[in-house]
C-alpha cells in the first residue's frame, strides 16, 4: 500500500461534512469511518487559501481509476444535490469520498464497491468554487 497523499480540505467543507456523518449511522453509509478517518488527517485552509489544484465539494475533477482504466468526469456534490443526472457524485459515494481532497496527480487507493480496492487519479479540475470566487456554495 503506497502512502497517502495528503489531502487539503477547506473548512467550510469540512463543518458541512462533518454535520452530515453526524446525521447519518454507519450502517447506513458503509464508507464512514474510512470517510472519517480522512477528514481527521486533512490539511483544513479557509475557502479563500484553497489552491486550485484541489478537489473540493462542488469541484468538476476529471478523474481515471487505474485498475479499469476508465475516465471520468464528475463534480463531487452533497448527497442533497444528486439528481439522478450521470455527471454528479455523492461525497458519501465510494469514488467521491476518494476524490475529495485530493490534488491534481495525486492518486489514492479506496475500498470500492464489493470489497475491492480501487485506485483513484486525478488528472485535472475543470471548476472549483473556491478559485472562481464561489466561497459559500
Amino acid at each position: 500500500m503506497s502512502r497517502k497523499p495528503q489531502i487539503i480540505l477547506s473548512s467550510l467543507d469540512l463543518d458541512r461534512i462533518e454535520a452530515l456523518l453526524a446525521a447519518i449511522p454507519a450502517s447506513v453509509f458503509p464508507g464512514k469511518a474510512d470517510l472519517e478517518a480522512e477528514l481527521d488527517r486533512a490539511d483544513v485552509v479557509e475557502p479563500a487559501q484553497m489552491p486550485p489544484n484541489v478537489v473540493t465539494m462542488n469541484s468538476t475533477v476529471q478523474f481515471e481509476i487505474l485498475e479499469t482504466r476508465q475516465d471520468f468526469r464528475l463534480t463531487l456534490v452533497y448527497p442533497r444535490d444528486i439528481d439522478g443526472s450521470a455527471d454528479r457524485v455523492s461525497i458519501f459515494a465510494p469514488v467521491g469520498s476518494a476524490l475529495l481532497g485530493l490534488s491534481v496527480g495525486d492518486e489514492l487507493a479506496w475500498p470500492g464497491p464489493g470489497g475491492k480496492s480501487m485506485t483513484v487519479r486525478v488528472t485535472g479540475i475543470l471548476y472549483q468554487p473556491e478559485s472562481a470566487g464561489e466561497l459559500h456554495r
